[in-house]
């Protein structure tokens, strides 16, 4: 399975003042996957509205993000990586987003609620 993540909605499942320091949580939330995807060995590519500043590189996952910051800029970037793969149905879209859920099941993905997802990752710790 590949994963899809949106990843300003995972952040937003905890409630620990990440809004205080949004690139820092950005930060936070590519060094857990990265060991999640490195210890799993799992495809992922983590999608935000707008790059981390400063910006985030990773040789383990994709970092993503829309080409322009704006509403749902993040989800539409999801959509898009969605339509131009050849297998959507092999991806797995991580978000709560009720209208992303949708589009991503009309084409053909998977979706796992950021929660769920959010609980998977700690289930490692």
């Amino acid at each position: 399975m590949r994963w899809l993540i949106d990843g300003m909605n995972v952040i937003g499942t905890r409630p620990d003042r990440w809004w205080e320091d949004r690139d820092g949580a950005m930060l936070a939330l590519v060094d857990e996957l990265e060991r999640w995807a490195a210890d799993e060995n799992e495809d992922v590519t983590v999608v935000f509205e707008r790059p981390p500043r400063p910006p985030v590189r990773s040789s383990v996952i994709d970092v993503a993000h829309a080409p322009s910051p704006k509403r749902d800029a993040g989800d539409d970037e999801i959509v898009r990586r969605l339509r131009a793969d050849p297998a959507p149905h092999e991806v797995v879209v991580v978000t709560s987003d009720r209208y992303l859920r949708e589009r991503a099941d009309r084409v053909g993905a998977t979706v796992e609620s950021s929660a769920a997802f959010r609980r998977r990752l700690q289930i490692r710790w």
